[in-house]
């Protein structure tokens, strides 16, 4: 089974078992009431959860008290893939062939980075794209196109 990083459990919150979950996607079905997430000792079931200031208040089955929830503290939460025809997943995204639109190669995607205005595909020569230039994505996995506007190629020399 493949997991994807979807969160990041920071601390407790109060003392019934509650911890405040960070998470790294937009898909807020992931704490959902029955959603189970995975962590380092293993599933965790939501049972319980509300937004919190950004973030999540979350009450896992089986984690009863400050105690049990601080032993949580920090850890990565993982889930498995969602199904979604629609959407650009970013394990989807690493590893495939970039190529501009005029048909040039400019390498593969090494990395996604989360960038407030568009978040950007870093190539593994390290030039960063911002995915709203991909034009074409129906050859994935294998490849992307981009259309990027004059000289962005140029921008890190």
């Amino acid at each position: 089974m493949s997991l994807l990083e979807v969160g990041r459990i920071d601390r407790p919150h109060g003392v019934r078992g509650d911890v405040i979950v960070a998470l790294s996607t937009d898909r807020t079905e992931r704490v959902a009431v029955g959603a189970v997430l995975y962590a380092d000792q293993g599933p965790l079931v939501v049972q319980a959860s509300r937004p919190h200031h950004h973030r999540w208040i979350v009450t896992f089955e089986g984690v009863a008290g400050r105690e049990a929830a601080e032993a949580l503290h920090g850890q990565t939460l993982r889930a498995e893939p969602i199904e979604d025809p629609e959407a650009l997943w970013v394990h989807q995204v690493v590893g495939a062939e970039v190529i501009a639109a005029d048909g040039d190669s400019w390498g593969h995607v090494a990395g996604v980075l989360s960038n407030p205005a568009s978040d950007l595909l870093e190539l593994d020569d390290g030039t960063l794209v911002p995915i709203v230039f991909i034009v074409d994505d129906s050859g994935m996995p294998e490849r992307l196109v981009i259309d990027p506007p004059a000289g962005l190629r140029d921008l890190g020399d």
